[in-house]
């Protein structure tokens, strides 16, 4: 079902949500959280079937925010409310601002619509201001979700995640991590136990994570970590491989294609392993199941950071 509410008022859209439950059966028991997205209009509907798919896992209300043009005289707040089939496991809530409505505080448009005593998730898509932290949106949430990978200079970007952390802030390319640090954690499990000396990580231009797997495995494993960006006609997208060099030989895991990865170690047969880069609503759906700060991204974004070889990171950065 899908409510339109052209040039409307948050009471109204609010009053509209109880109506549009009353009559339509849906319920807002069993909520457990409010996503506010701020997104752009022609990315408006891929964020809201990522967050759709991601309800089924945590049922939420959604409300999504496009900013319109400031300068515009006409002040107006245009409101659609979706449920049902419509709106996954979840309620969305989509609000167009424009003029006046969108240079005043972002929070008095979503105040009202909060599930009462419910977490507040905040995501940023596309468009991230400066210090999401202490953004009038920012301040009201208990997680701030970004992507690097959005943004025309990715490298840049994740560099700077470090200088303006605040306890709740994550970012999708370290969600984007989560099997590489499994397979790697797993090796490091099995035989011989030996230490390792040094570790090589490589990953294409255009992806951020290979950056923050680099932050992370200088803080985990306190050994050098030599890490590059690969040019397009090298490796077009994500992390290309990680090789942790200890005595017995170099152990490598590689991806031939962006489907499939190839372990191999000394003295063993290569091993297949199913390695697809992770989609937009499972990274969304991992950063919901914990509304708590997650203090291994601060401290890989920070001190895992500072402890790479900076002019290896120049380096890279340049290329």
């Amino acid at each position: 079902m899908i409510v339109d509410l052209p040039d409307t008022t948050v009471s109204k859209i609010s009053r509209a949500l109880v109506s549009v439950r009353e009559e339509g059966g849906a319920v807002a028991l069993g909520r457990v959280l409010t996503l506010i997205i701020l997104t752009r209009e022609g990315a408006m509907e891929e964020v809201i079937e990522a967050a759709n798919d991601a309800s089924r896992e945590h049922p939420m209300r959604v409300i999504v925010l496009l900013i319109g043009n400031a300068d515009d005289s006409d002040s107006r707040l245009d409101a659609q409310i979706r449920v049902g089939g419509d709106a996954g496991a979840s309620e969305v809530v989509t609000l167009r601002v424009a003029g006046e409505a969108g240079r005043s505080n972002l929070e008095s448009l979503v105040t009202g619509l909060l599930l009462p005593d419910a977490p507040v998730v905040v995501w940023w898509p596309n468009r991230t201001p400066q210090n999401i932290s202490k953004t009038s949106i920012g301040r009201i949430a208990q997680r701030r979700i970004t992507d690097a990978a959005t943004k025309s200079d990715p490298s840049a970007f994740v560099a700077g995640l470090g200088g303006q952390y605040a306890p709740g802030d994550t970012d999708l390319a370290w969600t984007r991590l989560t099997r590489w640090r499994e397979q790697l954690a797993a090796i490091l499990d099995q035989p011989p136990y030996e230490p390792v000396t040094a570790v090589k990580v490589r990953g294409a231009s255009d992806s951020p994570s290979t950056a923050l797997l680099a932050a992370w495995l200088r803080l985990a494993l306190d050994v050098p970590v030599d890490w590059e960006y690969l040019q397009p006609d090298e490796w077009p997208h994500g992390i290309k491989s990680v090789a942790l060099v200890r005595a017995s030989g170099e152990v490598l895991l590689e991806r031939p294609n962006e489907h499939s990865a190839i372990l191999t170690q000394p003295g063993q047969p290569s091993h297949e392993l199913a390695f697809p880069r992770r989609t937009l609503r499972e990274c969304l759906a991992e950063e919901l199941r914990r509304l708590d700060p997650d203090v291994l991204y601060g401290r890989v974004i920070t001190e895992g950071w500072e402890l790479l070889d900076p002019p290896a990171a120049k380096e890279t950065q340049d290329a």
